[in-house]
C-alpha cells in the first residue's frame, strides 16, 4: 500500500524594516504589450513594470521580490 506524504509548506514573512520603495527605473524596452520597466529600490529590491501607452501609469506585473542576505 502506497503511503502520501505532505510535504511542508514554506512559510512568509514579512520584512522588518516595511517602507514605502522609492523605485527608481534601471532599465526599459519596448515589447508588442508595451514598455517594460525594470525597477529598483535603494534597499535592493526589485519589481518589474509594464506600461501599456505613454499616457497612462505603469503596472506591476511582478511583486516586490527582495534579495536574501
Amino acid at each position: 500500500m502506497a503511503t502520501l506524504q505532505t510535504l511542508p509548506q514554506p512559510t512568509i514573512t514579512q520584512a522588518h524594516n516595511v517602507h514605502e520603495h522609492a523605485w527608481l527605473t534601471e532599465s526599459q524596452h519596448a515589447t508588442s504589450a508595451g514598455r517594460l520597466l525594470y525597477l529598483r529600490c535603494a534597499c535592493g529590491t526589485r519589481r518589474v513594470d509594464l506600461q501599456q501607452h505613454f499616457d497612462v501609469p505603469p503596472e506591476a506585473v511582478s511583486r516586490p521580490l527582495t534579495p536574501t542576505r
